[in-house]
């Protein structure tokens, strides 16, 4: 396999199965990107799903967590030492998807050998970051219900599990796109680094319900506190049903400044990536990184009409609305004024039109 090459067809379907809308950004990729990229988020999601799949006790998923970075590290036997728990892992998948990418971290792990040495570098160097911050998830939440203790712990978890793919996706960048931005490389990096970290607290404040119903609270207990607010209770008031009236459950009106705060910090980080994304030159590249900004973008404005109800039902950005947005991209060339007017429209239309 020659340095860099694309996933095959075998892996593609994988790549898609596991992922959103991410996978359109990486099929955007200039081809020098799509290798490494694709091949970093396989194997971290491989690892988010050890680190989420609450079927198996802490203490195996932090063993077999501990097993699949030392393998990503140096993958000469450590992935067949620990095949047995892999199969029994998989086992435990409900989800099809996830049970097969489990079976193909061997593939996985020799997508990463076939790499040019620079780059399986950068890989592992991002995995390295992603698993230390699956642990300390796991550590925290594995043995009941938990919270983040300050700011300080939820800037740090976000930049372990996103805000670190920012900066590897910008060292990739500058090595494979010589003259990839506008901007010098030391902006780009930090942007990148808002950028990941902002899709990382995007998805906490998406995910808010579901991850407290299963006892897991990211929102910092010093913030809760400030507002006389406990994780325990939260957690109660999530579990109302599905199309209950949550504004009238008590918690809801308490939470709601700690809720906008959040949601102003997340688009503040999300416009990193939009700054990020119109300083990229080649039209792709440019397509791939603001993609999930504008998602983002709009996932925002879905969570703020939402209000407190949104810890109660699904928020997400249909699928029709992100084919049109695509196309409208295309469109337009993706230029950096485009780009700029697209962020600003889904941030507050109701309902954007393709």
């Amino acid at each position: 396999m020659p340095e860099n090459a694309l996933l095959t067809r075998d892996q593609m379907p994988l790549l898609r199965g596991v992922s959103r809308s991410f996978y359109l950004s990486i099929r955007l990729l200039p081809p020098a990107l799509q290798g490494p990229i694709a091949v970093a988020y396989l194997l971290a999601r491989a690892t988010d799903t050890v680190a989420d799949t609450t079927a198996m006790p802490a203490a195996a998923r932090l063993n077999l967590l501990t097993g699949l970075a030392q393998a990503i590290q140096s993958p000469t036997d450590q992935l067949q030492a620990l095949a047995p728990l892999v199969r029994q892992f998989a086992s435990l998948q409900s989800d099809a998807h996830e049970r097969a990418l489990m079976h193909a971290l061997p593939k996985c792990l020799a997508l990463l050998q076939a790499l040019a040495p620079d780059d399986q570098n950068s890989v592992r160097w991002v995995l390295v970051q992603i698993t230390q911050g699956q642990e300390r998830d796991v550590q925290e939440f594995g043995q009941g219900p938990g919270a983040l203790r300050s700011d300080a712990d939820l800037d740090e978890y976000t930049w372990l599990v996103a805000g670190c793919v920012g900066e590897f996706w910008t060292e990739l960048c500058a090595r494979h796109l010589p003259g990839f931005a506008t901007r010098d490389s030391e902006t780009m990096r930090l942007a990148g680094r808002s950028f990941g970290m902002g899709l990382q607290r995007l998805n906490i404040l998406r995910d808010a319900g579901a991850d407290l119903r299963s006892g897991r609270c990211y929102l910092p207990l010093e913030r809760l506190s400030a507002l006389g607010l406990s994780a325990q209770e939260l957690m109660q008031a999530a579990l109302a049903p599905s199309g209950a009236a949550p504004g009238d459950h008590p918690v809801w009106p308490r939470l709601q400044p700690l809720w906008e705060s959040q949601l102003a910090q997340t688009r503040s980080q999300l416009q990193q990536g939009l700054l990020y994304s119109q300083s990229l030159r080649p039209i792709r590249l440019r397509i791939a990184c603001a993609l999930p900004a504008l998602i983002g973008a709009r996932t925002l404005a879905l969570l703020r009409q939402a209000g407190p109800s949104a810890l109660t039902q699904p928020v997400k950005m249909p699928r029709s609305e992100i084919r049109g947005l695509i196309w409208r991209l295309l469109w337009r060339w993706a230029s950096p004024q485009a780009l700029g007017r697209e962020f600003e429209h889904l941030s507050q239309c109701e309902n954007p039109k393709s």
